[in-house]
């Protein structure tokens, strides 16, 4: 039993947070960069509801904050065999990464209490980030990755942690240097949808090779970390496109 519990504690750590908080601070900070004007304004209108509070510092809210209730908002399971969404069948009742987001723009675009919207703002920040990280649209019989044990960097792990953060802090860069260097390569939002973004996800999944060897190698972390930037900026940009198109005529 002593050495299971600290194994449970370890797995229930490394899924508490999709893409580390770091990795949450860059994808909102590529986010508030490619704001418009209208939609920054908005944003800021909402943020100052709380003094002091950033794009960035609310990403990872959703995480703080989590109960039984919204720990299933944070991602969607897919069947090993297909990677198209079925709300039916992948988020019975909208308990899911994309139901949640589906509702939360819902209320951000309403004319609920500003305060009630803040909240809004705080999910979909965060759980747009979450969708576009790949483990967050994979498979439940290994919930995402956390159950499939790794050697990285010279630690245990697992791969649902290593895409968390392990890929990010590999890189060596803060969320100041990773986000300008992500600004600097820009990519196109493509289709602006939460089911097609965990679509995307699941696609990464299931890439050859995706699950690595039991120790992750160089090979492996050189090809797998543009993929995760990549995420990180498509995540980044569409989650500006969302808020340009839903404050455009604030």
């Amino acid at each position: 039993m002593r050495r299971i519990l600290p194994l449970l504690l370890a797995l229930l750590a490394s899924s508490a947070h999709a893409w580390g908080s770091q990795g949450h601070h860059v994808v909102a900070n590529l986010a508030y960069a490619q704001l418009t004007a209208k939609a920054k304004t908005e944003v800021d209108r909402l943020l100052a509801i709380e003094p002091g509070a950033t794009l960035a510092s609310i990403s990872t809210r959703a995480d703080e904050t989590r109960n039984k209730t919204t720990a299933p908002w944070h991602y969607v399971n897919f069947p090993r065999d297909t990677c198209t969404y079925d709300a039916a069948r992948d988020c019975p009742d909208g308990q899911c990464v994309v139901g949640a987001i589906d509702k939360q723009l819902a209320v951000l675009a309403s004319d609920a209490s500003d305060q009630k919207r803040l909240t809004a703002l705080k999910y979909v920040v965060h759980l747009v980030a979450d969708v576009h990280q790949p483990l967050h649209a994979g498979y439940a019989d290994d919930r995402g990755g956390n159950l499939y044990q790794v050697q990285a960097f010279g630690r245990g792990t697992n791969l649902h942690a290593l895409w968390d953060t392990g890929l990010i802090e590999n890189t060596g860069l803060d969320v100041v240097a990773m986000t300008s260097r992500l600004l600097a390569t820009p990519v196109a939002a493509g289709v602006i949808d939460a089911a097609h973004a965990a679509e995307e996800s699941c696609r990464v999944v299931g890439t050859a090779g995706f699950y690595p060897e039991r120790k992750v190698g160089a090979e492996y972390i050189e090809r797998f970390t543009p993929v995760m930037e990549k995420q990180m900026a498509v995540a980044g940009v569409r989650s500006a496109a969302i808020l340009n198109r839903l404050f455009r005529s604030s």
